[in-house]
């Protein structure tokens, strides 16, 4: 294993990670104002933000995909205590951003007995943060109360699925938690910030005629009647808001107030976290420390602070939103 000569204080200094960009039917051609992005193709409509495929862009191992940094150090990124060393791909979580310019497909994922059931690592729980919303916006999550799974399934048979969905509007600043097991669909008229498991199992169960394969069978084996999916009220604290906490994920709104030094990101409880991601919402930052060089963060861009990261500091460069995403494990 090959590492960079720098110092070891600077060897897992955060470091800024480039999007990668993934080509969707239900997409938009033009990303603007959240990426300088405009499709050559097919339209867009996710943005992977720690994706396998995700690179650095900065520090020490600028040009290394994720899953390479995984592979090489999993222990520095997520911590001695992270129980996931030893898989072939430790890294917990994926972090993307939705733009839904038409309905994506009603769908549904596997919780992890059902995932490894086929040969897969892990399931996939998810939760949607709405950046920004339109007057109207809604999304499809759960279904209605009383629905059983013959009704599902006749209603994909008769194009019918809608009816059976439970509609949530939503407004900007909305956490919307998703447990796996639940049927669900995105609508457009939001900028969904998706944290979810690191799978990228779907099973679709309609999908409006586009011609895509669907997952009938298997969906219907995925699905819960009733799940824990729906809104999530925000925990307001002194420096921070805790927008959702479970069992794979914590999301948390952090306030900078001009600077904030990474000591004093945890917050007030307990929680010292291992890997960090702090993603900007809104506005701009700056992260900077002693051991490493400075980089800057516009609207829309994710940086990873490793579990074995050197002090840092997080500056306001102007209406800063900042958001942090943790792994959490779930009890064994």
């Amino acid at each position: 294993m090959e590492f960079s000569s720098q110092p070891a204080a600077s060897l897992w200094a955060p470091f800024r990670i480039a999007p990668s960009f993934s080509e969707r039917p239900w997409g938009f051609q033009d990303l603007h104002p959240w990426y300088d992005k405009v499709a050559e193709g097919a339209p867009l409509g996710e943005a992977w933000l720690t994706g396998d495929q995700c690179v650095a862009m900065t520090g020490a191992h600028a040009g290394k995909t994720m899953a390479a940094l995984f592979a090489e150090a999993p222990e520095s990124l997520l911590g001695r205590l992270a129980p996931h060393q030893g898989e072939s791909n430790p890294s917990p979580l994926l972090i993307k951003i939705i733009f839904a310019k038409e309905k994506l497909s009603v769908q549904v994922h596997p919780d992890d007995r059902m995932a490894q059931k086929y040969g897969d690592p892990r399931g996939k729980t998810e939760c949607w943060y709405a950046l920004a919303a339109e007057p109207g916006a809604q999304v499809a999550c759960g279904l209605k109360p009383g629905v059983t799974l013959d009704e599902v399934k006749a209603g994909i048979e008769a194009g019918t699925l809608e009816s059976s969905l439970n509609l949530l509007d939503v407004v900007a600043g909305d956490m919307i938690f998703v447990a796996a097991g639940t049927v669900h669909a995105i609508w457009p008229g939001s900028i969904l910030l998706e944290t979810q498991q690191n799978c990228d199992l779907t099973y679709r169960m309609y999908d409006y005629g586009r011609g895509r394969e669907l997952h009938i069978e298997k969906s219907l084996e995925a699905t819960r009647l009733v799940t824990g999916a729906g809104k999530i009220k925000p925990n307001e604290l002194l420096d921070r808001t805790i927008l959702i906490d479970g069992n794979y994920f914590r999301v948390e709104r952090i306030g900078v107030l001009g600077g904030r030094a990474s000591d004093r990101l945890p917050g007030e409880d307990e929680f010292l976290p291992g890997l960090q991601y702090l993603f900007v919402a809104d506005g701009a930052a700056r992260i900077s420390g002693t051991d490493f060089k400075p980089f800057e963060l516009p609207k829309g861009a994710i940086a990873a602070a490793p579990a074995a990261s050197p002090e840092f500091v997080v500056e306001d460069l102007g209406g800063l939103e900042l958001m942090r995403i943790t792994p959490r494990w779930p009890a064994a």
